[in-house]
């Protein structure tokens, strides 16, 4: 029997890999790896931080403001809006596999999670890219932004950080807005989108889970209590919840607390009476 790869080295091969569908293969091929046993840990904390992580000349990053307007009256503003959610799955990506290859002082259940986390990611991306190709788009053609990438950098220095403000904050975002964007393309007959939205809401519940249990394991390791922690690191980071709607049943299943979830009910109730 031959003997197993060091995982670290192509972890870090997906991670800083520019081209797009050898980055999605690798990244699924990893996880394959890890779990039939082809791949071990040997590598001690990094010894170097990471550039920037590998992606494609385009799409073109620019600030949040200047990212189009995504009216699905028009194909542009359809493909805009689908292009839009595969920019969320390259980057998901990248910030998976990037968990996986720098939280090294976590058991072995950590990186199986994250492994997996960035295999369904990069299926994410591969369905909807494949949905943006038959409206005659591909990955690349509009401009996006680098906001998730962004707050991957703020939160490289503390995996219970990290767990806090991705999967608590970013990711359950798109727990809350996927419903409503779904409404959006039902609207104009993209069945065939809203089916492989419901795939994602799915595997995102699963993934926004991970990163509870792990926030939670990770405080109270260190004697903390996750809310109070939760809304501390929010208010040390400038975050807040946005008001508007929420998919509570999602973060239910998603393992958010029942006092967080009458909170953002409350929220929601308020932002609703005050229009």
């Amino acid at each position: 029997m031959s003997q197993a790869q060091s995982l670290y080295p192509l972890i870090e091969r997906a991670l800083l890999c520019p081209e797009v569908e050898d980055k999605m293969a690798w990244t699924e091929s990893l996880f394959r790896d890890w779990r039939t046993g082809r791949l071990a840990r040997r590598d001690g904390p990094p010894a170097y931080a990471l550039p920037e992580p590998g992606r494609p000349e385009r799409p073109e990053l620019v600030h949040p403001a200047r990212v189009p307007k995504r009216s699905l009256s028009t194909r542009h503003g359809h493909g805009a809006l689908l292009h839009a959610i595969v920019h969320i799955e390259f980057n998901a990506v990248n910030l998976a596999l990037d968990a996986a290859w720098r939280f090294r002082q976590l058991p072995d259940a950590f990186v199986d999670d994250w492994l997996k986390v960035a295999a369904e990611e990069a299926g994410h991306f591969r369905l909807l890219q494949g949905r943006l190709s038959e409206l005659g788009f591909a990955y690349g053609d509009f401009p996006a932004h680098d906001g998730l990438w962004a707050m991957c950098r703020k939160t490289d220095h503390d995996a219970m950080v990290r767990m806090a403000l991705v999967p608590r904050v970013l990711e359950a975002r798109g727990l809350d807005v996927t419903p409503g964007i779904q409404r959006r393309l039902a609207g104009i007959g993209d069945h065939a989108s809203v089916a492989a939205l419901d795939i994602i809401l799915r595997d995102e519940v699963g993934h926004v889970l991970i990163g509870n249990r792990w926030f939670i394991t990770l405080c109270r390791e260190r004697g903390l209590e996750p809310q109070a922690t939760f809304r501390g690191l929010l208010e040390e980071h400038g975050m807040r919840q946005h008001p508007g709607e929420y998919n509570l049943s999602a973060r239910a299943a998603a393992g958010f607390f029942a006092d967080e979830l009458e909170a953002l009910s409350r929220m929601a109730d308020s932002v609703a009476g005050g229009r």
